[in-house]
């Protein structure tokens, strides 16, 4: 029934049944799909901070003890930082420079976040939270990642069986979350009904759609330069082929496009990787876990697009500095993406309704993220396969090294 009620059928009767709605522009259906629209907000806002806080303490806290990543493990996040930093910056570039919602981007302090009467200097000091409990009660998402870090970073720093059961609590937690999600999740093809019909009722006033069409074509852009360009530079300032690599990943990269899951596809990058690339069964097997856990280019520049594009197409305004801070806030949910439903277009949903932005938008956005999402894991591998190259090279350059100088000892 759950798979039946989920599928493409019952997406596209939701899309029939809004297009009927929004043409026939009846109050009484517009005022129902309003309801809807509200109440699935609500309970996405129920679930957001949460899966922000969690997806992030469960991801970090499960890996191993800090001595393991002087090694191995520092390279890795280094490298994976790096990536996902430079596709959240190329995703700001792109959506200051296509300006998808023709917004003058201002200068100076912005209003406050929707639904507040503060200014959004005590916004951001309300980062550090004075308690456990506010950033959850207040729906404050910097809060709840700032939180997140000292917890993760906090456990990592632990003796390994206060370790271990920590990681237990916080996963168990997370599960639980999930599980009130796929309820959630349940209620889309409504949610999809009630966002397609308002967003043809607010094209009636006068919404531009041509932004829709600026806000796709930065997603797009920004995933194919951070995986023909950047991506390419960074493995070839190691000293190593892009083209060869990606011969030897081809495998691999064609399951992501097709299976949308960068999980699915760690057996076979790992292959790839051992036996067309000669990369070490450890290393390949230390890295890719870990970089498909949380190296998330794809997601990061979804992330940050999305809900600028949504927030601002609301009303809402953001100075300068406050889009380069979202780049910090678009990378470290990138990092703990691992495991949520939808991937990066629930998250972004749940950072929307934590702001109290409509999510009319994400309704119009959905049908179209099939093939985003596609796009975005084939980046996803792609930078875990250049990553894992570039992390096995540092390696085999600082043993040939300690073998030069133990040769010249001797």
């Amino acid at each position: 029934m759950t798979r039946y009620w989920n599928s493409t059928f019952a997406m596209s009767l939701a899309v029939m049944l809004a297009l009927l709605t929004g043409y026939l522009n009846d109050p009484t259906l517009n005022s129902v799909a309003s309801a809807v629209s509200d109440i699935f907000m609500n309970l996405l806002k129920l679930v957001s901070v949460p899966i922000i806080f969690l997806s992030i303490v469960s991801t970090v806290s499960g890996m191993d003890n800090i001595h393991e990543f002087k090694n191995l493990g520092k390279r890795v996040m280094k490298f994976t930082l790096l990536t996902t930093v430079i596709a959240a910056t190329l995703a700001f570039i792109l959506f200051v420079t296509i300006d998808p919602v023709k917004a003058n981007v201002i200068t100076q302090e912005t209003l406050a976040p929707i639904g507040s009467d503060k200014g959004y200097l005590t916004y951001l000091m309300q980062a550090i939270p004075s308690n456990v409990v506010h950033p959850f009660s207040e729906s404050h998402v910097i809060g709840a990642l700032v939180l997140a870090l000292l917890f993760s970073l906090a456990t990592l720093a632990l003796p390994e069986h206060n370790r271990t059961v920590l990681h237990s609590l916080f996963s168990s937690l997370y599960a639980m979350i999930m599980k009130v999600t796929s309820w959630i999740v349940l209620l889309i093809p409504f949610a999809i009904w009630s966002f397609i019909a308002l967003f043809i009722r607010d094209m009636r006033e006068g919404l531009n759609v041509k932004s829709l069409a600026l806000y796709l074509l930065c997603v797009v852009l920004a995933n194919l330069i951070q995986a023909l360009v950047v991506l390419p530079i960074f493995v070839k300032a190691k000293g190593l082929s892009p083209i060869r690599l990606a011969k030897g990943m081809f495998p691999a990269l064609s399951l992501a496009f097709f299976s949308k899951s960068s999980s699915a596809t760690l057996p076979l990058a790992m292959r790839c990787a051992e036996e067309r690339l000669g990369i070490s069964k450890k290393l390949a097997g230390f890295t890719f876990p870990l970089c498909t856990t949380i190296n998330m280019n794809g997601c990061a520049a979804f992330i940050y697009i999305t809900v600028l594009f949504v927030s601002m197409s609301n009303g809402m305004t953001f100075s300068l500095p406050e889009m380069v801070m979202w780049i910090f806030v678009a990378t470290v949910a990138a990092v703990g993406n691992a495991g949520v439903p939808m991937g990066c277009f629930f998250l972004s949903g749940a950072f929307l309704a934590a702001m109290n932005v409509p999510l009319n938008l994400l309704g119009i956005i959905l049908p179209f993220y099939a093939l985003i999402d596609m796009l975005e894991t084939v980046v996803n591998v792609w930078s875990d396969s250049c990553v894992v190259a570039v992390v096995d090279r540092e390696v085999q350059l600082e043993q040939q090294a300690e073998q030069v100088c133990l040769a010249s000892n001797s």
